[in-house]
């Protein structure tokens, strides 16, 4: 009996994460694949549901909507901080991504967007948020 992919499968799979453009970001399929367990919190849901139903052997592509992905671009997430709390060694240029410490102490990454003055717009979304993604599986085993 051919065993298909659950809400608490192990599975091992090769997988390539496509930007819309077309770009890859990221992809297994020319290196070691990867092995996960389905609802243990590794993969975003919005991929998992991607996943249940399949069977080993199958190689599918499926779009993912930015709500199903890394979510939609948020401007509340776009924080205006002055420059000089930045430490006056500190080359600022758009696009450099800096690392922050929440009040959980958890890091928080933020990506130089706006340099005017001494205002530094930094944008906290995930870099993929509001893209729409191409995501391509080949299920390896199912257990």
């Amino acid at each position: 009996m051919t065993l298909s992919i659950s809400s608490t499968s192990h599975v091992t799979l090769n997988f390539a994460l496509h930007h819309a453009t077309g770009e890859t970001i990221d992809s297994t399929f020319n290196k070691e694949a990867v092995e996960l367990t389905i609802g243990d919190g590794n993969l975003l849901a919005g991929f998992e549901a991607c996943l249940i139903g399949l069977v080993a052997g199958d190689h599918q592509t499926f779009t993912v909507a930015p709500e199903n992905g890394f979510g939609q671009h948020n401007p509340a997430n776009l924080q205006t901080i002055k420059r000089h709390q930045f430490g006056p060694d500190m080359v600022l240029e758009i696009g450099l991504v800096v690392s922050f410490s929440d009040a959980a102490n958890t890091e928080l990454p933020g990506v130089v967007k706006i340099i005017d003055g001494d205002d530094v717009v930094m944008d906290f979304n995930h870099p993929l948020a509001g893209v729409e993604l191409n995501f391509e599986v080949e299920i390896l085993s199912v257990s």
